[in-house]
């Protein structure tokens, strides 16, 4: 951090020249190693994936795995890879807050004087967040695993799945970037993220089979990009299988990158 801000600009002097990929590559982990250096500083950024993958997980199987499945071994197929994508998506939703709680802080006044590229404030936390992803997933597999889950897929399986569910935290969390970078307060940042999270959540075959549904619920079902991260986990963890739902769920979470990811910097540019 202080490499950079030796770099400031005074006012009337015009910024250099804009820093090429090795340097915003640079700035981008500099502010990573910011952003974990707070996230150690505040423990309680942690709760939502520690506490949460532990009593989702298990309330979701002792309270559904009997009426769904017969029981709840029988369920740990189904549930465990529905945390996972819960639990991301959830994880990915803090991101907006925590940047639109900075913005408004003024923490981001200070960086705009710096000559860094645009998306180094925006990146870096995503990149520290990558922390908060895998604890999440490796605690909900653990979970299932002490329950009695015993995946299909083995370990490459299982490794894959959980390397799957971290990009596709990741990638959401540009989503949740952008509305930190356009939305007015941190509670409204929350607030519109809550009514994104369950629909995409439970609307999808994380917790039921999508034939239990619906007809015409079943048809937002098909298009919702959290059922293509449950079934290519599903694929990955439980069968062991490289199939087409895999290929799917890495092509629409590039894509989400692809559009929100530059979509996040204009707004944030903008806004200086």
């Amino acid at each position: 951090m202080a490499a950079l801000i030796s770099t400031y600009a005074v006012a009337d002097r015009p910024l250099r020249a804009r820093p090429g990929v090795g340097e915003t590559i640079s700035q981008t982990m500099t502010m990573a190693r910011r952003a974990y250096i707070k996230m150690m500083r505040s423990p309680e950024q942690f709760f939502d994936v520690t506490l949460q993958p532990l009593l989702f997980t298990a309330m979701f199987a002792f309270i559904f795995g009997g009426a769904i499945s017969g029981d709840v071994k029988a369920y740990l197929p189904i549930v465990i890879t529905g945390i996972l994508a819960q639990t991301a998506l959830t994880a990915s939703m803090a991101r907006g807050t925590q940047l639109r709680e900075d913005m408004d802080r003024g923490v981001f006044d200070r960086f705009k004087a710096l000559p860094i590229a645009r998306i180094a404030p925006l990146a870096g936390p995503a990149v520290a967040d990558l922390l908060r992803y895998g604890i999440a997933a490796t605690l909900t597999i653990a979970v299932g695993l002490a329950m009695g889950y015993r995946p299909g897929g083995g370990v490459s399986g299982v490794l894959a799945g959980w390397a799957l569910t971290i990009f596709a935290g990741w990638s959401l969390s540009w989503i949740f970037t952008w509305l930190g970078t356009v939305m007015r307060s941190a509670g409204g940042v929350q607030g519109l993220g809550m009514m994104i999270m369950f629909p995409l959540t439970f609307l999808s075959p994380a917790f039921v089979p999508k034939e239990t549904m619906p007809g015409w619920l079943q048809n937002f079902v098909d298009i919702n990009p959290v059922t293509l991260v449950i079934n290519a986990t599903r694929d990955l963890m439980n069968e062991g299988d490289l199939t087409l739902s895999v290929v799917w769920a890495l092509v629409g979470c590039t894509a989400v990158v692809a559009i929100f990811a530059p979509l996040s910097v204009w707004t944030y540019s903008k806004k200086l």
